[in-house]
């Protein structure tokens, strides 16, 4: 299979943003789009049948719909159609696995009813092999929908562990975009440095200098790889979690990363990919690490 980005689609408002942002990414980077509708439900492919009673109507317009319009919004762009009768969390891993990145839509902290959220898009994010990339619907203003975002990509590092694939990640999305790149590290105060009126100056300062040294020991191969890219980094003495949520306020792409499915140990979300998917307001992408 030729490379490409797939977008989980349900209909939904949300998995209909993933989808104009999943088009607007595949254009970027020159890769082919696939629209997948995943539901158990659907009626195996009849040899001939009329309109009328086609079981798979509605999944089927729900695509073409879809697709129609992507094509329009970026007409040099393939995109192709894909429906599959199967459970949606098992066939969007599956499709993860096959693909550059998935993109589904995403409601953060708001009731969920779409099948692609808070039920599918969480264990998805927490086992794909994939980037996966949970986008969220902006509301549109006077019928017209909001200008995309254009503040930087905004990656989340920790500073204590390998971390090539999410640098990779942010830093090409940052290229494809013609963006800024932002490198966050948080890193909470000791206890031994909390005083009654506040912070000891002396070893937060110390703090600081140091994790901003590992800070441009671990961008300086990126930023020689990247030279287009202009790069900024902030160490920001606070919990990891408080420091990327507040630092992508503005931002066009959240990065966070997460550590690979080992065996025996069940796939979870750290902290900071947890506060990014139900805090985070832009694009935010869950990139597996080792």
């Amino acid at each position: 299979m030729e490379p490409v980005v797939t977008v989980g689609l349900d209909g939904s408002p949300e998995s209909l943003a993933a989808a104009r942002w999943a088009a607007d990414e595949a254009d970027q980077r020159r890769l082919g789009l696939r629209l997948l509708h995943a539901w158990p439900l659907l009626a195996p492919e009849p040899a001939r049948a009329p309109a009328e009673v086609d079981q798979n109507y509605w999944a089927k317009r729900l695509v073409h719909t879809a697709q129609a319009e992507l094509q329009a919004r970026r007409p040099g762009l393939t995109v192709v159609g894909s429906l599959v009768a199967e459970d949606a969390q098992e066939a969007l891993l599956r499709a993860a696995a096959e693909s550059e990145m998935l993109v589904l839509g995403s409601r953060g902290l708001e009731t969920v009813e779409s099948y692609f959220l808070g039920d599918v898009s969480m264990p998805v994010a927490a086992r794909a092999e994939r980037p996966v990339v949970l986008v969220r619907a902006e509301p549109a203003e006077d019928g017209h929908r909001p200008a995309p975002p254009s503040g930087p990509v905004v990656v989340a590092l920790k500073l204590n562990g390998p971390g090539d694939e999410l640098l990779d990640f942010a830093f090409r999305s940052a290229a494809a975009r013609g963006l800024p790149l932002l490198a966050v590290h948080g890193r909470s105060v000791p206890f031994h440095a909390r005083m009654p009126w506040g912070t000891d100056h002396h070893v937060t300062e110390e703090l600081t200098k140091k994790a901003d040294d590992e800070l441009g020991k671990v961008l300086r191969p990126w930023r020689e790889k990247f030279p287009q890219v202009e790069v900024a980094d902030g160490v920001r003495l606070t919990s990891p979690a408080r420091a990327v949520v507040r630092a992508a306020d503005d931002a066009s792409l959240l990065v966070v990363g997460r550590r690979a499915h080992r065996r025996g140990v069940a796939p979870h979300l750290g902290p900071v990919a947890h506060a990014a998917l139900h805090h985070g307001r832009c694009p935010v992408a869950v990139v597996p690490h080792d």
